[in-house]
């Protein structure tokens, strides 16, 4: 990840005074470097942001866009969210001090000049790389530390109080934006806050002017619901059904001479369905309908990291306590696992080709 600009502006609510800082963090400093990194990493694969697109009127859009063309530097463009922001949170019943770290970064690995192929100048050259603007609200957390002193007999260790703890950054983030600067797309995080009497969204409904829409975790477990009814209804293999939806919308790795494939975010309900009910038009026609009830898009967005964490395996539980996780492309490879339907109605399931068995 290479980070462009960060800075951070707190808000205390304790004592009742904002600091808007006038300068970035600094960058060369590795720990503060590492903790940007991380949030932001956070942020941008976060498998329950929902997603947005900006209202045309939003006035966000409008600074973003200011932002990109380079009319507004970092440090003003984020001012301004800080000023919305700690408006809006110090108008809260209760009001948590909190920490707005505002950060432009890309999500590809840093390379120097003398590592970089053609098309990765190419593509810095003419900005088609991808790139970020992360919000990000730390609330501040209360913990304990340890005050060094003097007494009268020398050195004294003691326990204090310190109200101003930054999160963890392996902890997860509660409040959040992330905006694609090239295709303005939106994914964001949030919770109901009761701000002068009244429950909002800041985030969606007050800073970024957008609409609300699911998560990729929450649009692939719909088509995966939808699936496994469909299967089930018309008897057919559940386990079997689920994981080559799975594969399919994780998609080859690679090609047939190896090359990595390019990577894929939309996807085809019907094509899915055809791939994954092959050869029986009455299933294909009953997941249409199905997913038609469910109110799902055609064509369903997921992002790479949604589909790694959630399509490439595959876990099943028997009725006789057996749990078994596979790739879930291996749903159609029989020369590593089959399914087997018997006469007097149960499965079976056999696991072939395997080299090595390691006790877990």
């Amino acid at each position: 990840m290479n980070i462009n600009h960060a800075i951070l502006h707190v808000f205390d609510f304790v004592s009742c005074e904002n600091t808007f800082s006038a300068e970035e963090i600094d960058l060369s400093d590795k720990v503060a470097k590492n903790y940007v990194a991380r949030l932001a990493g956070k942020a941008l694969n976060d498998l329950d942001a929902k997603r947005g697109e900006f209202a045309p009127d939003s006035r966000f859009a409008e600074d973003l866009r200011s932002y990109v063309a380079r009319e507004v530097d970092f440090v003003a463009l984020s001012r301004g969210i800080g000023e919305y922001l700690a408006r809006e949170l110090g108008h809260m019943e209760k009001p948590v001090s909190t920490d707005l770290l505002v950060v432009d970064f890309q999500d590809a690995p840093v390379k120097v000049v003398n590592e970089m192929s053609d098309e990765d100048v190419a593509a810095r050259f003419e900005g088609r790389e991808d790139r970020y603007l992360g919000i990000i609200l730390l609330e501040s957390k209360q913990a304990y530390v340890h005050d060094l002193g003097f007494g009268e007999a020398g050195e004294r260790c003691g326990v204090e109080r310190h109200r101003a703890i930054l999160p963890n950054p392996s902890q997860k983030i509660p409040t959040f934006a992330v905006v694609d600067l090239k295709t303005f797309a939106v994914s964001f995080a949030d919770k109901q806050r009761t701000i002068d009497g009244a429950p909002k969204l800041v985030i969606p409904d007050g800073l970024l002017q957008c609409s609300i829409e699911a998560s990729s975790k929450e649009t692939f477990a719909a088509v995966a619901e939808v699936v496994e009814a469909v299967a089930e209804e018309y008897g057919a293999n559940t386990a079997v059904a689920l994981s080559r939806a799975k594969a399919y919308v994780a998609g080859p790795a690679e090609g047939e001479g190896g090359e990595p494939l390019p990577w894929e975010e939309d996807f085809d309900l019907a094509e899915l369905a055809e791939d994954v009910f092959e050869g029986n038009e009455a299933l294909r026609e009953r997941f249409q309908e199905v997913a038609q009830a469910y109110e799902l898009p055609e064509r369903v967005t997921l992002e790479r990291e949604a589909v790694r964490r959630v399509a490439s395996k595959h876990k099943i539980r028997t009725d006789t306590g057996i749990e078994i996780t596979f790739p879930a492309e291996y749903s159609r490879n029989p020369e590593y696992l089959t399914f087997t339907s018997e006469a007097d109605g149960t499965y079976s399931i056999q696991l072939k080709n395997i080299g090595h068995i390691e006790n877990r």
